[in-house]
């Protein structure tokens, strides 16, 4: 059973004219799941919240799905995030364009101040782009430099060259593509005609030839067969009167969905589930498709361990949804109240508004006359009509918007009345809200209950895994579930890392840090490093912690040349793709921010008086890796300071790729390495693995 992990191009086309029915809405914000899963959460006036979402990795789709299928968003949004909440956050989405046949959707988003494009690529190793009207790359997850096509900042967008699609193509057209071949009749068709494996199948069945006919043996009337077969099924795709099928095995298991029932599909026995759209098939499928691949996987890891670290997700995930709706509760009803206070300070137009309509309607005037009425006025400037947005005959109210919003009036009553019923709505809302904080700290010992059960049984496990081995040590790359113990150090915000004795060591990640760090934070018993080149970070080995008065240490050598390897790695001499450097030591007093006479030091910049100890022809390396005893978090830096404490690390070098496009690369292939993908989302995003990748080009060892 081969289970769809990807959108066709016959399914984007579908697709397409369902997504433009939610043109309009509105964008709040943009979520980035991992390095290849971006969520677009949006609202209509009419339909609520919307949340459109892009997947480009395993599986490759873009859909709407429904709220209660989309994951919780991330704690810290990503760089990329940020960015797109910057250019489309409060923009309407104004539609969505399928590029050729081939599997490109770009998305259109307007705002006052700018257009934004986000290109989604559902083919080859998958991509999201974001462009400017010119199409000019403001950001993509990852990096394309071919020859035929750029994909990269600053850069002019390049789309592939499109492909033949035989959704307007004409018989003429059909019959020159088939006759350009020297296969079979199905190989054509999913090949030369671009239709893919299962719908070149389906023409074959619904015309009623041979699959394997070879393409010389293929007549006039094969041709016209299949042509019209063709017709038959790209008319009701491009017309939109699709007929969506939801398929599945006998054990309940989904194959696939498609816009229309496929002949290929019922004849291998599958139960077909129709759908009122296709966005609500497909949306179905890949939230079945993952909940399923999620059961599988925890069926075949075969642990008695209760999943502690899922139920306790659940709760904070829980009480993540009711704060959110607390946030909601109190938006809202400051809404509500500030509709009333509007209504108070347009007193006099209001009351113009709902006299008017009264009057009308014990004259016997029509809903829809009265509306006709107030849009003539508006033509003529009058000033209560033109704040009458809307007027709905069947609920007898009319809306009006007074320069920040619509306002739904009752008119048969006056401004207090619409006015008391906005501040009780308020006041109802503001009861909700206790009723949530409530339900908040019930759920919130459920969580600790179920903290205190983990404790116990891994308090039970600890004791028997003393009795039968000391010394045993866990692989967490096989584990199913690996427990997330990270709290942020103080350190952090700078470069940094431990030596293989202990020592703590942090560099500046730009000028003002450089003078933190010598200002703040070095004392007289540290070492300070720094490469010899233009552009390189303040180093201090500590010898002490923060915490801990300052004293003179005995500091190994081995910890002196981490150091400097960590100085030369993260200066532009790897930057500039060179595979070592000189770097000097000296002693914390020898470190000035005083000029000689006449002379300036820039800032970040300091002078150094006395003698230096050199270290010569220093090589460049960093390793990154993931550490996950006793707690779990990114590290990185020198290999021999790195790889015996992570569970699993990677060494870079200068190389080819950007900072970005290296720390996707290494995110992948952690995930790759890791049983439990999931834990490498929660603790190392490519975001945080960027952090410890050098400036500059960068690329993995092989080893």
């Amino acid at each position: 059973m081969d289970r769809k992990r990807a959108m066709t191009s016959v399914d984007l086309a579908a697709l397409v004219g369902e997504l433009r029915e939610y043109t309009g809405a509105v964008v709040d914000k943009a979520y980035l799941y991992g390095d290849d899963f971006v969520r677009l959460k949006m609202r209509d006036y009419d339909r609520g919240r919307i949340e459109l979402v892009v997947e480009t990795g395993d599986p490759k789709r873009a859909h709407v799905a429904v709220p209660d299928h989309v994951a919780d968003a991330p704690g810290r949004p990503p760089n990329f995030a940020m960015m797109l909440r910057n250019r489309i956050a409060g923009a309407n989405f104004e539609g969505v364009e399928q590029y050729g046949f081939d599997r490109i959707l770009t998305f259109r988003f307007e705002r006052e101040d700018a257009t934004t494009l986000v290109v989604a690529e559902l083919f080859g190793d998958g991509n999201v782009a974001v462009m400017n009207e010119d199409r000019e790359v403001i950001d993509s997850l990852d990096t394309v430099r071919l020859t035929a096509r750029t994909v990269a900042p600053g850069s002019q967008y390049g789309y592939p060259d499109e492909r033949f699609s035989p959704l307007d193509c004409d018989g003429e057209a059909f019959a020159a593509r088939m006759a350009d071949s020297d296969t079979d009749l199905v190989r054509t068709l999913a090949t030369q005609l671009n239709f893919g494996g299962l719908y070149a199948e389906e023409l074959c069945t619904r015309a009623g030839v041979e699959k394997t006919m070879d393409i010389e043996e293929a007549t006039e009337e094969h041709y016209e067969a299949l042509y019209g077969a063709l017709e038959r099924l790209r008319e009701p795709i491009l017309e939109g009167r699709t007929d969506p099928r939801l398929y599945e095995t006998d054990d309940g298991d989904v194959v696939d969905a498609t816009p229309l029932p496929l002949r290929e599909h019922e004849t291998e026995g599958y139960d077909a589930t129709a759908f009122e759209s296709f966005n609500g098939a497909i949306d179905e499928y890949f939230y079945r498709l993952e909940t399923e691949s999620e059961t599988e996987e925890q069926a075949g890891a075969g642990t008695d361990r209760p999943d502690f670290e899922s139920e306790i997700e659940k709760y904070e995930r829980i009480i993540e949804q009711q704060e959110g709706a607390i946030e909601s509760y109190d938006e809202q009803a400051d809404e509500e109240q500030r509709k009333a206070e509007s209504l108070y300070g347009n007193y006099d137009l209001i009351d113009e508004i709902c006299s008017t309509v009264r009057a009308a309607r014990e004259d016997g005037v029509p809903w829809a006359e009265i509306e006709e009425t107030f849009e003539a006025g508006a033509e003529r400037g009058i000033e209560a009509a033109e704040a009458v947005v809307s007027v709905d005959g069947a609920e007898g109210t009319v809306t009006v918007d007074l320069g920040d919003g619509p306002i739904e009036l009752d008119p048969t009553v006056g401004v207090e009345r619409n006015a008391d019923r906005l501040y009780t709505e308020a006041k109802r809302v503001r009861g909700k809200k206790e009723g949530a904080q409530a339900a908040i700290e019930d759920t919130r010992e459920d969580l600790a209950a179920v903290e205190r059960r983990r404790e116990a049984w891994e308090a039970e496990d600890a004791d028997e895994g003393e009795d039968e081995d000391d010394d045993a040590e866990t692989d967490y790359l096989a584990v199913s579930s690996v427990p997330v113990r990270y709290d942020e150090k103080w350190h952090e915000r700078f470069r940094w890392f431990r030596t293989s004795d202990g020592f703590l060591v942090i560099g500046g990640r730009n000028a003002d840090q450089n003078e933190e760090l010598v200002k703040k934070y070095m004392d007289p018993s540290d070492r300070f490093f720094h490469a010899q080149a233009h552009g390189a970070p303040v180093t201090i080995l500590k010898a002490t912690e923060p915490d801990e008065p300052a004293r003179d240490v005995d500091i190994p050598e081995t910890s002196k040349r981490e150091a400097a390897r960590f100085a030369v790695s993260y200066s532009s001499v790897w930057k500039d793709g060179k595979f070592e450097g000189d770097v000097y030591e000296v002693d914390a007093d020898q470190v000035s921010k005083t000029p000689e006479s006449g002379e300036y030091v820039e800032k970040g910049s300091f002078v150094i008086r006395g003698d230096r100890e050199y270290y010569h022809d220093v090589s460049v390396g960093v390793s990154v890796g993931i550490k996950c005893e006793p707690d779990t978090r990114v590290v990185g830096g020198p290999p021999s300071a790195i790889d015996s404490v992570a569970a699993t690390s990677i060494r870079i070098e200068p190389g080819e790729y950007a900072q970005n496009d290296i720390a996707k690369r290494l995110y992948r292939t952690f995930r790759e390495r890791f049983t439990d993908t999931s834990f490498v989302r929660k603790v190392a995003s490519p975001d945080r693995i960027q952090e410890f990748c050098p400036p500059g080009g960068s690329r993995m060892v092989d080893e």
